[in-house]
């Protein structure tokens, strides 16, 4: 079966309970939610991975043999920028990382990668070495994606208004 193919799938059918989850925005309301679901162990009827390891093995369950081939002999920085959009998407809403989760939390406490976009490509990243038996080098990518994420902002913050003083003689 087609690798794109089963992850439509997948998503069609384990998304549909998590589309009208609500998550509060902020406050005390958000953390007290937040506290709640990094202590499950299911949310909206998915099973949440507790660390990296347990991520795998889940990736596994998830896909078949031939899907996992392909991710694998498929260069890293391609597989993460093609699935991005369908793995990558999949594995932040189904595994929760935007309202909290106990994989998301994991990430979070004991790895250091903080942002919900960067938990599901430190994910890919991982599981693509994993795969292919390479060391995870988790503490290189972790910089790595924290320095990304720090030119991102600093890209996308708008000037206001600039001003030129004259110049004194």
């Amino acid at each position: 079966m087609n690798f794109r193919l089963l992850l439509i799938l997948i998503i069609s059918f384990l998304s549909i309970g998590t589309l009208f989850a609500q998550v509060p925005e902020s406050g005390d309301a958000y953390l007290k939610e937040y506290n709640r679901r990094i202590k499950k162990e299911m949310l909206n009827d998915v099973y949440i991975p507790k660390d990296l390891n347990d991520a795998f093995l889940e990736l596994t369950r998830l896909t078949d043999k031939e899907a996992r081939i392909k991710y694998m002999n498929a260069d890293e920085d391609v597989v993460v920028k093609k699935l991005y959009f369908s793995l990558g998407r999949w594995i932040l809403h189904n595994w929760g990382f935007y309202g909290g989760s106990r994989l998301s939390h994991f990430l979070k406490t004991k790895l250091g990668v903080s942002h919900p976009e960067d938990q599901a490509v430190f994910i890919m990243r991982t599981y693509h070495r994993s795969l292919k038996k390479e060391e995870l080098n988790v503490k290189e990518l972790v910089v790595e994606l924290k320095e990304h994420r720090k030119k991102e902002r600093v890209k996308n913050k708008k000037v206001i208004k600039t001003e030129k003083r004259p110049k004194e003689d």
